[in-house]
Order: structure tokens, then C-alpha cells, then sequence
């Protein structure tokens, strides 16, 4: 599994499988950190691919998305299936688990009708040990007629065998035959399906056969017949999207293929077998051929194995225990991440500014003039840092803990447990998942949503991600919340306090999220919940190491990365704004007058709320403006102390009322550049950025303006 032997022919190789079966954990061990990540062409489905070798040969591994089915009915199982079938691989390998190998034999069976190129990696072999079942390899092999290899893809060891298999049926592709005519190491096998499928099939393949064999004689990669017949029996809309772009559109409009394709279809017609018939006798074929591959092959012994798992479940996924459990972890994470984050972002900041003051004796010792120095150092250069100074630790401690319980197996037992809410609400549990991804940034939660197969679902996903905080909104609430509701002198009670008020804000995030998601599925966006397959893998030891260096690299750096490049415009746009004055009154004290009359309708005033306007590159920089504004500064600064800053506050006319508006505005306003520019990317829309923009800002609006009119009407506001 080195690089250091590299043959001039590389070979590629696809990885496929369900989820959750270790798929991740076979590339990860096989390729090492010599892989990178990227789309899909026209996808906004992840790849991820890389490299390692052998003494014999060399190989590109590509790490297709987990997929239960290639019968495709989401963006992941679409990729997966036309790689499969369209793709340059040379060899297919099938990751299965253990613990469930009949249900997994589902996809293997169907990978096997599209080429005969495969190997089983039959997976996760500790856990069927621990769970007392035991699997004849060797028999699977000679059912299945290709090699099966077992592993345990923790220990890199248990993958040797799975390489001298890549070498071999590399070196001699012969070795495999899907006839008895043809004599070979391997026979495939095939699926009988029923006699009326069957003799369909038979009228259609002959001339699928001639068409394909002119089309083999200009190309390299061989299509199955058998399966392309079958599957114009049946054929879903993206499939011929891709025999089209694959064949050319001459290639379906055949007059021959087209006449026999009415023969066969009226002839299933006659024996009563519609569409949805179809697509069960298929199923079923492939659920029976899986169970007769298993017989004997799996043994299942007398063994407790589920006791611990079965009582995990019960504490973790009932009504009872399961939510109190869900936001007693969730409030954890979010402790770990604030407190853990105070001292790394300290320090960062403090050696970023470093850099900064070497910035500055640089421009003096050239004789910069000033405006230069104030707008890339003071301006850009300071934004950046600030940025990256806050947003880098929290990010590289909540994105471990969220892979973290990823990894354990809980999140599934978190979308199961608010599967039945978000259904209420016309959505689907899935989202349960991309909304605990925004807490840590809401850019990677709009990401996330791409798990979500349904495109309303998707949709109201991603309108709503932005109504929970994610760790850019954290700092202002944090400040807020110590100065004006629990103190600044620290000890065991405030942190309690200041938890439970956290949790509170949290709690009306999620609520509200609940409240505007009903809302779209009833107006906006209507339609009937989708039903998903929900699989609650075994709870599995983490592997810490790797789950942190992936989870910062595929998470933090890839959020930070778009966060930074927009932070250094916003940055010299601000100092503009401070440092030029019209009449001896900078343009940002001037727009902050402007918009003061409807900001007080809101409980704010117009410098609060031109700090939110000039935070939208990065949430964290509102308090910092604000500050710079009220001082009169001409670039962000910080004080020292929250007493201070409170202090500077009150003195600007800020009340506990004030400072409640400023938080509910800060939960529910715009999302930041980069959540937006995600959303553009994800949704390719201009129209649905702009509403996931505007919904969170009308609702904030309306909320601020609400609450500011109960206080004067309860005559509580303290002027």
C-alpha cells in the first residue's frame, strides 16, 4: 500500500456499498492521506478519490456514495450506478457488512448483472465475531462465482488479501466468465427471474445485442445486455438520459428496438403486469437469490451480542429518554466547543495581530502612505484575522465531536428520534441531521442536505437551516448573554445560568425551524413527506485519529476557505466606510443615522443594525463594529473586558431590552456571504438564495418589532 512502485498503467478501481458498512474506513486505510475530495461533473454529490499500490501494480481508488440500491432513486444512488455502468473501472469492489451480509447481497447482485468484474469485501468480520455469526467465505465465492474477501478494514493488515485479488484479476481479466461455455476460474451468477420477465427479456435482446455490438467496436468499456435489456423494460428518466449521452440518441429510437419493445411490453401487459409489478417481481427475484446465497453460507449462533445495543437503544431513541438525552449531548458539545475554543482563539488572534504590527512596520519602512496602510492592513488584512481567529478554533472542535458521534452511530439514532416531528412538519427526519451540522457552520449544514433525496425536502431543508445558530452568531450571544443576564464575574452558578440560557436560545432556534418548515410545506413548497430508509448501524469505537484529521480537513478547512474569501473585501469595504467622511461625518456613522428610525422600531438603533449589515461576510464581526462605530474608531477594534463593553453600551442607551433584540436579531437575520454563496452553489438558483436570505430576515423583522412593542405597551422599557 505504498507509492513506491508505481507501473505505468494505473488501474481504477470503484468502491460501492450501503452505507454505513465501512466503505469510508476500506478507502481511508487503502489510500492514506494521498486522496483529495471534489463533485461530481453537474452533481453536487461529493467524490472523493486517491491512490496506493502494490508491488505489481499501482491503482486509482474512487470512492463512490454508499447506496443501497442501483435501482436510483436519489442523487448518490444516480452516480453510483451510472459509474458503474458507464465508468472506466476495471474493477468494481463491493463492501458489504458482516453483520447483515443478505440484505447487503441486494446491491451485489445487481452490480453483478452490470459487469463481472467485482470482488466482495465482506466486512466489519470483528463485529459478526462479537455478534456470533460465523460466514463461509469460500462457499459465498463459489455461489456468488467471484472472489470473497474477508476484513476488518480498522487493521490494514486484513486488506492484503484484498490486493493480491486486485492483482490478479487486473493481471488476467479473463479470469472471470458469466457462461459454462467459456472455462474460467470464475463463473458469474446469474438471477431467473420470472418466466414472463424472462421471456421479455428474450425478445428485446437480440437486438440490443446487434446494436451493442457496433458499439463495442468503436469502444472499450462493454455494456451488459442481459441488464440493458431488462432495464429498458423499466426505464427511469435519468437512466435514459445517460443511455442517450453514453449511446447518442439514435441508439433508443432504433426501429427495430422500438418495435420490439412494444412486442415485449404488450405482452406483459396481457398477463396483468404493470409497472409497479414489475419493479416487485425484480425485487423480490433479488431478495430470494440473496436468501439462497445465504443459506448454510451464514450461521447465526445462540449469542447475547444485542443485549448491550438493544438497551443503548432503548435510553437513546424513546420518548421518554431520547430527547432529554439528545439536548443534554447537544448542550456538550456546544460547552466543549465554547470553552475549549477560548484559549486556541486567543492565541491565533494574538499571533495573527503579530503579524499584523510586522505588517505595519513594513509599510512605514517603504513610506506607504497612510490610506494604503489603513485600507489592506487595518481594513483587509484585520478582518481576515479576525475571521480566522474566531471562527478556526470553534469550528475544529465542533466538527470532530459532530464526526465524532457520526462515527459512534448515534446521529442516525437523532434522525430517527426526529423523524416523526419533521414529518409533521411535510419534511423528512434527514434534516434532523443537516440542522446539527449548522450549529458548527450553517454552510456545512447547506451541504449536508445533499443526504436529503427528496428536492422539496431538500429545498425547505436548506431555506430553514439558517434559523439555529451556528458558531458565528456564538460570540455575540455569548457576550450579550454574560453582560446583561449573568454577570462577568464568573463561579459555578453564573456557568450554570449562562448554560441554561444558551440552551434556551437554542431551544427557540430549533422551535422556530419546526415553525417555519410547516409553514413552507403548507404554502411555498407543498407536498406529502417522503419516507426514507433509515439504517441504525451498531454503535462502533470511533477511530479518533482519523475522524479528526478528515473532519478538519474536509469540514473546517473547506468552511474556512470560503469564509476567507470574502472576509478581505468586506474588510477594506468597511474601512471605506469608517475613514472617508462627508462634512466631518464618516459614511458609516451617516448610513447608520439613516437607518436609525426603523431600527428603533426593532429595539435596536442604526449602529447596531449597520453592524449586521457589514457583518454579513462573517456574523462574528457585529459586536467589533459596533464597538468601532460608538467610539468613533476609524477600523475594528475590541476592548479589553465585557465590563467595559458594557459599559460603552449602556452609555449608547443600551437596556436588557436592547440587548434582547440585538440577540433575537442575531438568531434570526440573513445568512452570512458564505451560507449563501453554498446555497447558490447547491441550488443553482438566484431565486432560492434570495429567499433563504429574505425568510430569516422578515421573520427577524417581524420578531424584534413584536417583542419592542409588548415592552412599551408592559411600560418595562427602561429609556
Amino acid at each position: 500500500m505504498t507509492r513506491s512502485s508505481y507501473s505505468d498503467t494505473v488501474k481504477t478501481i470503484a468502491l460501492t456499498g450501503n452505507p454505513n458498512v465501512g466503505k469510508s474506513t476500506v478507502f481511508n486505510s487503502l489510500t492514506g492521506l494521498n486522496q483529495h475530495t471534489g463533485n461530481w461533473p453537474g452533481k453536487t454529490v461529493i467524490t472523493a478519490q486517491g491512490y496506493c499500490s502494490t508491488d505489481k501494480q499501482s491503482y486509482r481508488i474512487i470512492d463512490l456514495p454508499g447506496t443501497y440500491s442501483l435501482l436510483a432513486h436519489s442523487a448518490e444512488e444516480e452516480v453510483a450506478r451510472n459509474y458503474i455502468c458507464f465508468g472506466d473501472a476495471d474493477v468494481i469492489v463491493v463492501v458489504c457488512d458482516a453483520t447483515c451480509l443478505e440484505r447487503n447481497l441486494n446491491l451485489v447482485l445487481q452490480v453483478l448483472e452490470i459487469t463481472s468484474q467485482v470482488i466482495i469485501c465482506v466486512n466489519l468480520l470483528d463485529e459478526a465475531k462479537r455478534k456470533g455469526i460465523r460466514l463461509d467465505l469460500a462457499l459465498l465465492s463459489k455461489r456468488l462465482g467471484v472472489p470473497v474477501v474477508g476484513t476488518v478494514a480498522r487493521k490494514k493488515k486484513s486488506l492484503v488479501t484484498l490486493l493480491k485479488f486486485l492483482d490478479e484479476i487486473t493481471a488476467t481479466p479473463s479470469a472471470f466468465s458469466s457462461s459454462d461455455n467459456n472455462p474460467a476460474k470464475y463463473t458469474v451468477s446469474t438471477i431467473q427471474y420470472p418466466q414472463p420477465i424472462e421471456d421479455a427479456i428474450a425478445i428485446i435482446a437480440p437486438f440490443v445485442q446487434n446494436l451493442l455490438r457496433d458499439f463495442h467496436n468503436k469502444n472499450s468499456i462493454p455494456i451488459n445486455c442481459r441488464w440493458l435489456s431488462l432495464q429498458l423494460l423499466d426505464p427511469d428518466p435519468s437512466l435514459t438520459t445517460e443511455i442517450n449521452n453514453y449511446f447518442g440518441n439514435s441508439f433508443l429510437q432504433h426501429e427495430e428496438l422500438q418495435t420490439a419493445l412494444f412486442l415485449a411490453h404488450k405482452q406483459l401487459s396481457e398477463q396483468g403486469i404493470d409497472r409497479n409489478c414489475f419493479k416487485d417481481m425484480i425485487v423480490s427475484a433479488l431478495v430470494k437469490k440473496a436468501e439462497l446465497i445465504c443459506t448454510d453460507a451464514v450461521i447465526y449462533d445462540n449469542h447475547p451480542y444485542s443485549n448491550f445495543d438493544r438497551g443503548l437503544d432503548r435510553l437513546l431513541t424513546s420518548k421518554l429518554t431520547g430527547y432529554p438525552v439528545m439536548l443534554l449531548l447537544l448542550t456538550g458539545i456546544f460547552w466543549l466547543t465554547i470553552t475549549g475554543a477560548n484559549i486556541p482563539s486567543g492565541l491565533l488572534a494574538s499571533g495573527l495581530f503579530q503579524i499584523q504590527d510586522y505588517l505595519t512596520a513594513f509599510f512605514q519602512y517603504i513610506h506607504a502612505p497612510a490610506w494604503l496602510h489603513g485600507l489592506l492592513v487595518l481594513g483587509g488584512y484585520r478582518v481576515l484575522a479576525w475571521v480566522v481567529s474566531v471562527m478556526l478554533p470553534p469550528m475544529a472542535i465542533f466538527f470532530p465531536l459532530f464526526t465524532l458521534l457520526e462515527d459512534m452511530g448515534y446521529l442516525p439514532r437523532i434522525a430517527y428520534n426526529l423523524d416523526q416531528p419533521f414529518k409533521r412538519c411535510g419534511a423528512c427526519g434527514k434534516q434532523a441531521l443537516c440542522m446539527c451540522m449548522g450549529f458548527g457552520c450553517n454552510a456545512a449544514g447547506v451541504i449536508g442536505c445533499r443526504i436529503i433525496d427528496s428536492p422539496r425536502e431538500r429545498l425547505l431543508a436548506i431555506l430553514t437551516n439558517n434559523f439555529v445558530p451556528c458558531n458565528g452568531r456564538f460570540p455575540t450571544l455569548i457576550a450579550i448573554l454574560t453582560m446583561f443576564f449573568v454577570g462577568t464575574a464568573g463561579g459555578f452558578l453564573s456557568s450554570i445560568r449562562f448554560a441554561l440560557l444558551l440552551t434556551l436560545v437554542i431551544i427557540i432556534g430549533v422551535a422556530t425551524t419546526f415553525a417555519v418548515t410547516r409553514l413552507l410545506s403548507r404554502s411555498l413548497l407543498r407536498g406529502i413527506p417522503s419516507s426514507f430508509i433509515l439504517e441504525l448501524p451498531s454503535y462502533r469505537r470511533p477511530q479518533f485519529g482519523k475522524v479528526i484529521l478528515r473532519s478538519i480537513f474536509d469540514r473546517t478547512i473547506f468552511v474556512l476557505g470560503r469564509a476567507m474569501i470574502v472576509a478581505i473585501p468586506a474588510g477594506l469595504l468597511i474601512w471605506i466606510m469608517a475613514n472617508v467622511t462627508i462634512e466631518n461625518v464618516s459614511i458609516l456613522n451617516r448610513f447608520a443615522a439613516l437607518l436609525d428610525p426603523f431600527a428603533r422600531l426593532m429595539g435596536l438603533d442604526g449602529v447596531i443594525l449597520i453592524a449586521f449589515i457589514l457583518g454579513f461576510p462573517a456574523n462574528k464581526i457585529v459586536i467589533p463594529i459596533v464597538i468601532m462605530t460608538y467610539m468613533a474608531q476609524g477600523s475594528i477594534m475590541e476592548l479589553d473586558s465585557l465590563t467595559q463593553i458594557k459599559e460603552l453600551f449602556v452609555s449608547n442607551g443600551w437596556t436588557w431590552a436592547t440587548a434582547v433584540s440585538t440577540m433575537l436579531f442575531c438568531l434570526f437575520h440573513w445568512p452570512c456571504s458564505t451560507t449563501l454563496l453554498t446555497i447558490k452553489k447547491e441550488t443553482g438558483s438566484l431565486k432560492w438564495t434570495a429567499l433563504a436570505a429574505g425568510i430569516p430576515t422578515l421573520f427577524g423583522i417581524f420578531v424584534c418589532i413584536l417583542f419592542t412593542t409588548l415592552v412599551k405597551d408592559l411600560g418595562y422599557l427602561m429609556l
